[in-house]
């Protein structure tokens, strides 16, 4: 049974961290071959099971010794009908597939949640084309049709909530909130920008924001920046606008590079994991409603340790 999908313990002020970039993490630090960047396939694999616990025990430890709450983020980003078809995966496999890697969060909770850390499940999704640039748009509707598959599978699972990620043009964003409201289960959704702080449609975050909230009755639990350095949206963030009090999450790239620059990029840029969690720290202290903290592409557990330390220093 789901335990805080009616009452989310980060909607709170209470400090929340969550992992960092996943499939960058496996490609370049372990060496795993992950196909269309799809860390969902390693649960078909003999030791993928194992592979995902020992990741994700990193970042449980690090929120235990912080006494921060935790998001637990499902390795599915890319289990959805056209990605899972590249790589061979029928309708019915990907539904095993989600329910499999929400059976392997509900284990980590169970074995590792206390009262100084509130671990909060959650299914994650992705875009139905590429995050960094907008090859098809669909209509809201679209999107609707094309996610709503694996948003219910989550909402029949121990999920609390569901989290779109990398998501670039508001019609999709749309579509999967009202997904997620059809399904009954709450939805984040957690924009990507350019180095000018707009989406890759060209729209801003603020009218992105605004025309989500608009067109879905305040749908979303709350919004996520990621994919994308502190410097391509701090400017952007002003304190006191009401569209920005609806960003409670950031999970920021290791490295200020563009998009492209990254796509075109044959080796990790993992940054400074200091220098990220002075900024993540400099956001919070203008923006003290923000308190859900990991990272994105080029990111490990270094860089959520980094941001825990600079944010215990602000207190």
């Amino acid at each position: 049974m789901n335990k805080y999908r009616n009452h989310l313990p980060q909607l709170s002020s209470a400090p929340f961290i969550t992992d960092g970039g996943l499939e960058t993490t496996l490609v370049f630090h372990h060496g795993y071959e992950l196909p269309e960047f799809a860390a969902f396939d390693l649960l078909s694999q003999t030791n993928g099971y194992e592979i995902l616990c020992s990741y994700y025990r990193d970042y449980i430890d690090l929120a235990k010794a912080n006494k921060t709450g935790f998001i637990l983020e499902s390795p599915t980003w890319r289990a959805s009908r056209d990605w899972g078809r590249k790589l061979g995966y029928s309708e019915g496999d990907l539904r095993e597939i989600n329910r499999k890697s929400i059976a392997l969060l509900q284990e980590l909770r169970s074995e590792s949640e206390i009262d100084t850390t509130p671990m909060v499940i959650s299914g994650c999704i992705g875009p139905r084309g590429d995050g960094y640039q907008i090859d098809e748009k669909m209509t809201a509707d679209q999107a609707r049709d094309y996610h709503f598959a694996q948003i219910k599978t989550f909402s029949e699972t121990d999920a609390d909530l569901v989290s779109a990620f990398t998501i670039n043009y508001t019609e999709e964003a749309i579509g999967i909130t009202r997904a997620a409201q059809d399904a009954g289960i709450p939805a984040v959704i957690s924009f990507t920008v350019e180095t000018d702080g707009r989406l890759p449609s060209g729209q801003t975050l603020a009218d992105a924001i605004g025309e989500v909230d608009r067109t879905t009755h305040n749908g979303p639990a709350y919004y996520m920046i990621n994919c994308a350095h502190p410097t391509h949206f701090n400017a952007i963030l002003k304190a006191g606008e009401a569209w920005v009090q609806r960003i409670h999450a950031v999970r920021a790239n290791a490295s200020d590079k563009s998009h492209a620059e990254l796509d075109a990029a044959e080796a990790l840029d993992d940054g400074n994991p200091v220098d990220l969690g002075l900024q993540y720290a400099e956001l919070v202290n203008r923006l003290p409603h923000l308190n859900i903290f990991g990272g994105c592409c080029g990111t490990d557990h270094r860089h959520v340790a980094a941001i825990c330390r600079a944010l215990a220093s602000n207190n």
